[in-house]
């Protein structure tokens, strides 16, 4: 993908709290966006280079028409933290994603995990076994969320980055980035919500993590 001009990016979860950062730095870096929201009302940024198209995961015609003519995607779904939750709504929209890109010809797609979900460059930490313990335990359907998610995209034949986050905030950006793999490189916790959407956006030209899922944090 050409690094030095503007692209046409389309976000899904752009409403939520990392995908509002997303939104507003793309457009602040001169991209032009399309943004994926069940609620456009919960978006208050309002610039032309915006578009914004309403509509739920359980709707392929309307992610159809959010991924036709981009150059990439960038998704910052995550499943629901309510210990209650039930059902694969993440996941099932995220293969109607991945459908859509491959029938528009969208080949990069930059997504959001948890170290809960291993990439195949970890190497057996106690941290690695952990998570996914802790999260089958307190939140079962968010894992299954997380693996589905998961699963959709690494088994796809898209360009995909997936980077994994442990503990966002919403303190202001430190603007430093750790990145890697679990066991093999010194990647922490804790992360701005608007470092992370930094990150997602960095990889719209960086290669370093093509098919992969590098651990995040600041």
């Amino acid at each position: 993908m050409t690094p030095n001009r503007p692209l046409q990016v389309t976000v899904f979860g752009a409403t939520g709290k990392i995908g509002r950062h997303v939104v507003d730095q793309l457009l602040a870096a001169g991209h032009t966006v399309t943004a994926y929201a069940r609620n456009p009302s919960k978006l208050t940024t309002t610039q032309p280079n915006l578009t914004v198209i309403q509509g739920g995961l359980d709707d392929p015609a309307g992610i159809g028409r959010a991924t036709e003519g981009a150059d990439a995607v960038i998704s910052a779904l995550g499943p629901s933290l309510r210990r209650g939750a039930t059902g694969t709504p993440v996941s099932d929209g995220t293969r109607t994603i991945v459908a859509a890109m491959q029938a528009a010809g969208v080949r990069r797609f930059i997504g959001l995990a948890t170290p809960s979900v291993a990439d195949p460059q970890d190497r057996p930490t106690l941290k690695g076994k952990l998570l996914p313990l802790l999260a089958r335990l307190a939140l079962p359907n968010a894992l299954t969320e997380l693996n589905g998610m998961t699963d959709a995209i690494t088994s796809s034949k898209l360009d995909w980055t997936i980077a994994r986050i442990t503990s966002p905030n919403d303190k202001p950006a430190k603007g430093t980035i750790r990145s890697g793999f679990l066991g093999r490189d010194k990647v922490g916790s804790a992360m701005t919500r608007a470092d992370i959407a930094s990150f997602l956006i960095s990889q719209l030209t960086d290669t370093t993590y093509h098919r992969a899922a590098p651990a995040i944090s600041n």
